[in-house]
């Protein structure tokens, strides 16, 4: 059915899901190589101590603000775009629709082309063979997106536990072959980084995306399932994947657990994480595109919308346009939590913690407050020296607080949520 997943609408308790089958497609989002990148850069700066410190706190910061959206996701049955609605009404959404959409689409062609660059540098392959395999893998890692949900449950069941033991054993390789854990602590920082730098980095590997796994909590069968799952994916599995890269740039100067694999001789393991890696994440990106697609087109055509998002994935890997867009998506980075900051007061200060359901209920074109907020907070997120994503969130949540709490703008916005 065309309507599966409720592109644009609340998920009902009917379809909800355990906490296993939300943790493993969460976890699936979040092993990602890019994130193992940028490890690699934190484990050249810090020593073993400070390093796990950072980590720590990096993505209990990051795993904290994804939950708090989980919750709120979890509550109403809508995912982050759906909320939009609500707090930068039903036209001024498409700006949210727009940020978060070209983002993930951004990613799928990264992933697309990275996926075929490193298969024919591993396999021996001539490079000719990186076009066909970029169009090969831009629609085939789109099919469990296509399928929905269940889909991307599928793959994560078989997946995400898989990553779990060719990591753990890759981990356990590496600390035998530095000369254990005393030797690892010894070890010097080649390069200087400031510890709120380091904390940036952990959190801006996935705060975009912690932004639209509500696309997934919404799914959880109750709050608790959603915070619980939303904080293995965003504390532990990214932390995870923070920590393999730091290690294995420490252990073998390389960040990726693909590259690590291949330096310890685990050549078909390698191969295989490779996919897996990538796959989970894809289809997770392109089901991303498509939610907020369906809603900027306010179209309920998801797997339509999902195959066009390949399709414009695959052209941009094919193109080489993913060499220049990874800085301005890390750019863009920053522009997206204030999305979340924004919702997250709306929610809890205008609506009480309860929105109205979305069909029973006229919203204005632009909800003005929260658009003002948005832009405030996201200048503020781009002109800090200082933890830029929790920067924009607080100040985008202070300043739709303080908007909505003004004597005339109040009632207003009641009487224009009419």
């Amino acid at each position: 059915m065309e309507h599966s997943d409720y592109p644009l609408s609340e998920v009902p308790n009917s379809e909800r899901k355990g906490l296993f089958s939300t943790s493993v497609v969460l976890l699936g989002f979040t092993f990602f190589t890019s994130t193992m990148w940028a490890g690699g850069t934190l484990g050249q700066a810090f020593s073993f101590g400070e390093l796990m410190l950072a980590i720590l706190i990096g993505n209990l910061l990051l795993g904290g603000y994804a939950a708090a959206l989980a919750y709120i996701a979890c509550k109403s049955g809508l995912n982050s775009v759906l909320m939009g609605r609500f707090c930068f009404g039903e036209t001024g959404s498409k700006l949210s629709d727009f940020v978060l959409g070209f983002t993930q689409i951004g990613w799928y062609a990264w992933g697309t082309a990275t996926i075929a660059i490193v298969l024919t540098k591993t396999t021996g392959l001539p490079e000719s063979f990186q076009i066909p395999l970029m169009i090969l893998f831009g629609f085939a890692f789109c099919i469990t997106a296509m399928v929905g949900y269940k889909g991307l449950d599928l793959l994560s069941r078989v997946a995400v536990p898989a990553m779990m033991v060719f990591i753990l054993v890759s981990l356990y390789t590496g600390l035998l072959d530095v000369g254990g854990v005393s030797a690892l602590v010894g070890k010097t920082p080649s390069e200087s980084m400031g510890f709120a730098a380091a904390i940036t980095v952990v959190i801006g590997t996935f705060i975009s995306g912690g932004t639209q796994a509500t696309n997934w909590s919404r799914f959880a069968r109750t709050p608790r399932t959603a915070v619980i799952a939303t904080l293995a994916a965003f504390f532990v599995g990214n932390g995870l994947m923070v920590l393999t890269g730091a290690l294995g740039t420490l252990i073998y100067q390389q960040a990726d657990i693909v590259d690590v694999m291949l330096a310890q001789g685990f050549v078909v393991l390698a191969v295989l994480m490779l996919f897996l890696n990538i796959w989970t994440t894809q289809d997770n990106t392109i089901y991303n595109f498509a939610v907020a697609g369906c809603n900027l087109l306010r179209t309920d055509k998801r797997r339509l919308v999902t195959i066009g998002g390949a399709a414009i994935g695959t052209v941009m890997a094919v193109g080489g346009m993913y060499n220049l867009l990874i800085p301005f998506l890390i750019l863009l980075g920053t522009f997206i939590p204030p999305i979340g900051g924004v919702i997250m007061a709306d929610f809890w200060l205008h609506h009480k913690g309860r929105y109205p359901k979305l069909a029973e209920v006229s919203l204005p074109a632009f909800n003005w407050f929260g658009l003002g907020a948005y832009a405030l907070g996201s200048a503020s997120a781009y002109a800090s020296p200082v933890l830029p994503p929790i920067v924009g969130v607080l100040v985008a949540a202070l300043c739709y607080g303080v908007l909505i709490r003004l004597p005339k703008c109040a009632p207003m916005l009641d009487a224009a949520e009419g």
